[in-house]
């Protein structure tokens, strides 16, 4: 099966594309395979695989991993969601800036975001189902986000009234985070 990469304007954030075959019994397709990941420059080792399933209007994030860093493959199996990926790297040419694409089951479109960059959604459909494998385990120790309508990435997120965690509604403005000197773990 093929694999298709689409680059996006942020360096190391892609778009991956896997062939889908479809009869009148279903669809089937390879979802991850680590011989062709590594030969499109996509990782390939992943060490923990997540599964949330959130309801219309619900946004989570933005949220990110310093130690052990984490990158994420997202993908939404079912329903539709907004994925988010901004950058947090100091010295990037796109820090502050945010990547966003639309997947949703019929789609089926995958997004990675390496470690340094925050990431996010929310649920456009009554309900969606998101999963995303990582390159990192999880350590509550060394994280943390960026609140997901600071004015200063120019995120325009297709919900009105998001439902929010309490951890994210006092989540901090990326200046506050730049401020951190945990921010130094994440250098272009």
């Amino acid at each position: 099966m093929q694999v298709k990469i689409d680059k996006t304007p942020f360096r190391d954030v892609l778009v991956v594309r896997s062939e889908v075959f479809e009869d009148a019994r279903g669809f089937f397709t390879e979802v991850y395979r680590q011989d062709q990941f590594a030969e499109l420059g996509v990782p390939s080792t992943f060490v923990q695989f997540n599964h949330s399933g959130s309801v219309r209007n619900v946004t989570r994030g933005l949220h990110f991993q310093w130690e052990p860093p984490m990158g994420k493959l997202m993908r939404v199996t079912r329903g539709e969601a907004f994925l988010v990926a901004v950058d947090l790297r100091k010295g990037s040419p796109t820090l502050g800036k945010a990547f966003t694409v639309v997947a949703n089951d019929h789609n089926r479109l995958q997004v990675f975001a390496p470690a340094g960059f925050a990431r996010g959604f929310c649920v456009l459909s009554e309900f969606a189902e998101l999963q995303y494998l990582c390159t990192g385990t999880y350590s509550n120790k060394a994280e943390s986000g960026i609140r997901w309508n600071d004015p200063a990435l120019g995120i325009d997120w297709p919900v009105k009234e998001p439902i929010l965690s309490d951890k994210d509604q006092k989540a901090q403005t990326l200046a506050e985070w730049l401020k951190r000197p945990e921010s130094d773990h994440f250098k272009y």
